[in-house]
């Protein structure tokens, strides 16, 4: 490697960090104030960098906000790839089950549930930026892998977007609901690894899965 290769990747390695750094705090900031009190100066000042950095990373805050919900869907890895195709549908499901509640119940989650719930009304902008970070692209994600599964015949499934949307319902459950509303009892881990397992169960046995035969 060369030395202005190895200067080119100190550099690209440095606007990482502070990128990294950026969506971090943006996040935080997001969740802690809302997104209508979250501004780029608070976000550059938390951030340590100034608002110039901020704005040439992510153009204004609603890229900067949309950057945030992506972090957190590729965090928990809500996006089926193509090796998860490759198993079995109830390995993938469990899988993506599991991270997705797992996504759902962290302070995060809740967090930024709670901010386009308050902010809905007189900022409908804020929940369609979320939507389309978010869970549409998480459906769409789950819609390919279901199709997928159609073309190998390991499922029978008529309309997969459709599909899709009945399984991530089906898979925030009780757990969620109490834990949005704060109710005193909240669900044990053990109680909501049941629930999941019977749901996907459920679901695969409606759209024609059976188990594999062991030999």
């Amino acid at each position: 490697m060369t030395h202005t290769e190895k200067k080119e990747l100190r550099s690209r390695s440095k606007n990482e960090l502070k990128r990294n750094n950026i969506l971090m705090s943006a996040s935080k900031l997001f969740c802690e104030l809302g997104f209508s009190a979250t501004s780029m100066d608070k976000v550059a000042k938390l951030a340590g960098v100034s608002k110039q950095t901020v704005y040439s990373h992510f153009g204004n805050k609603d890229d900067l906000f949309v950057a945030s919900i992506v972090c957190k869907c590729e965090k928990f890895e809500l996006l089926v790839g193509s090796q998860q195709v490759e198993q079995d549908p109830k390995t993938t499901l469990e899988g993506f089950a599991n991270r997705f509640i797992s996504m759902l119940l962290s302070d995060e989650g809740i967090a930024i549930h709670r901010v386009c719930a308050s902010e809905a009304k007189n900022n409908a902008k804020v929940s369609e930026l979320f939507f389309n970070a978010g869970p549409k692209r998480v459906i769409a994600s789950l819609s390919e892998c279901f199709e997928r599964f159609n073309q190998q015949n390991l499922l029978n499934i008529s309309d997969c977007h459709c599909a899709a949307i009945q399984f991530v319902s089906m898979i925030r459950g009780e757990a969620v609901m109490r834990r949005e509303y704060n109710t005193q009892i909240q669900l044990t881990a053990d109680e909501i690894n049941s629930y999941i397992k019977q749901s996907i169960e459920l679901f695969l046995r409606g759209y024609g899965y059976s188990e594999p035969s062991q030999c």
